[in-house]
């Protein structure tokens, strides 16, 4: 079953850790969200491998958006 990774709230994506195809155990980091001055890590809610990545470095996003897939 896929799994929806997606970021708390609004900021620029500054890195992606992550590719297609790479496996990731829960709270592995797939991307660093710059928000309000303070760089965060997005972690991975649960194991799997990364089936799709929608995001990418400098890419401003809303507060819920999806960034990557896990299966």
């Amino acid at each position: 079953m896929a799994t929806e990774v997606t970021v708390p709230m609004v900021g620029k994506i500054i890195s992606v850790q992550v590719k297609v195809g790479d496996q990731v155990n829960e709270n592995d980091q797939i991307a660093t969200l710059e928000a309000m001055k303070m760089e965060m890590p997005v972690v991975a809610p649960v194991g799997g491998v990364i089936k799709e990545i929608r995001v990418e470095a400098g890419q401003e996003i809303d507060a819920d958006t999806v960034i990557a897939i896990i299966e």
